[in-house]
């Protein structure tokens, strides 16, 4: 317990030193493939989430899924790649293939679907390589180039806010 506190703690020092030395590199490319970060700890409708953007036309090869949990089980039985604390190192680098593999894809955009500030999130929404970064209002404004103020719960809300301004920047 002791350990995860002083590694969450050093995890927000290196992220704070990236966050200061960050550069904003936005295309005007369209949006066709889709990361999509979920707090499965607080938000447990990633399923409903997915279809409604579905529901907005995104193909359902081009979503990718990665969900994080505190306390990961094994007999989650989740279908999307799913991490924790424990798959995070001492140097804030990731043990895990799956999140390596979903940080290095090269999304038009991600999906930061947590509102509040976790270390290894947070890492993940830094680290990844998408064009375009969306999340909530609550998180870190260095993090994401376009932030949707409302709840979590409130999925149906917060894309349709997404794909609103998604069309009015000509990103779809």
């Amino acid at each position: 317990m002791f350990l995860n506190y002083i590694k969450n703690f050093f995890l927000k020092k290196t992220l704070k030193n990236s966050l200061q030395n960050l550069k904003n590199n936005v295309t005007a490319d369209s949006v066709k493939s889709i990361g999509l970060v979920v707090d499965a700890s607080d938000f447990n409708n990633t399923k409903s989430l997915i279809k409604e953007l579905l529901s907005w036309g995104i193909l359902p090869e081009n979503i990718k899924t990665i969900v994080y949990y505190e306390k990961l089980k094994k007999s989650d039985g989740e279908i999307h790649p799913t991490f924790s604390d424990k798959h995070l190192n001492w140097n804030g680098e990731f043990s895990s293939a799956d999140v390596n593999d979903f940080v290095n894809e090269k999304f038009d955009l991600l999906i930061s679907y947590y509102d509040l500030e976790k270390a290894i999130l947070m890492q993940i929404t830094n680290n990844s390589k998408a064009h375009f970064k969306v999340g909530f209002s609550s998180i870190d404004k260095r993090l994401n180039h376009f932030m949707i103020k409302t709840e979590v719960n409130n999925y149906s809300i917060f894309t349709s806010e997404l794909f609103k301004y998604l069309k009015l920047l000509n990103k779809i």
